[in-house]
């Protein structure tokens, strides 16, 4: 397998940038910003909500005076700066690039996130000049439920979807790839996909960090391929 990588496809969130816990965070830190305190569990309540759903919640539980669609617009807002400002890229991303730059295999990103959050924290953290391209599902027109994402990136790419690598927190969207006919690696993420046993089975590459990742593909040792 190692000799049949050509080229990556990454995702963003929970695989190049460690920002799952602002969406996990996010009703904390609106209320917390208000003045109000936070009850427990509410990171649990809100997490499966939409934004709408948890935009509704927010306003009858702390009986907030101000609309529910005032309530989404400065839950986006909190968004956007925790993209542009604070999110961090994963460990061990830089040295990865750094090597599949020395290698010649190019990369690029698919997501699901808005391309601007995404473009301006990789750029923040120094990984923007690695890849070649930002993929959104919004821009594509279809979720990761179809290949599309997938399928554009490799054509620009050049590569055959069993040349060309897809690299996962998410195990619909691996499995999406996989059905696809590309090669898939599983990454760990502690607030990313729960069913982490699936997701070792689906994928032909399972590691818990991005360095495992590298010393999987690119040397002899380590990683627990199919």
């Amino acid at each position: 397998m190692i000799s049949l990588v050509k080229a990556i496809i990454f995702d963003a969130d929970g695989v190049l940038l460690d920002s799952l816990s602002i969406w996990r965070e996010l009703g904390k830190r609106y209320i917390t910003d208000l003045g109000y305190h936070p009850i427990a569990g509410m990171e649990e309540i809100l997490f499966p909500m939409s934004m709408e759903q948890g935009a509704a919640w927010l306003k009858s539980r702390f009986a907030l005076g101000f609309s529910e669609e005032k309530i989404v617009e400065d839950l986006k807002v909190r968004i956007q700066n925790y993209y542009f400002e604070e999110v961090p890229a994963k460990s061990g991303a830089r040295e990865l690039f750094q090597y599949l730059a020395s290698q010649k295999i190019p990369a690029v990103v698919a997501t699901s996130s808005p391309k601007e959050h995404i473009r301006r924290a990789l750029k923040r953290n120094g990984l923007l000049p690695f890849l070649k391209e930002i993929y959104t599902t919004s821009e594509i027109g279809e979720s990761k439920y179809s290949p599309k994402i997938y399928l554009t990136a490799a054509k620009v790419l050049g590569t055959e979807p069993s040349m060309t690598l897809v690299v996962e927190d998410s195990l619909y969207a691996l499995q999406t790839a996989g059905k696809a006919g590309f090669l898939t690696a599983g990454i760990y993420d502690a607030l990313g996909e729960p069913d982490q046993e699936q997701l070792k089975k689906d994928a032909h590459i399972y590691c818990q960090n991005l360095t495992e990742l590298q010393n999987y593909i690119f040397t002899e040792n380590g990683g627990n391929e199919k």
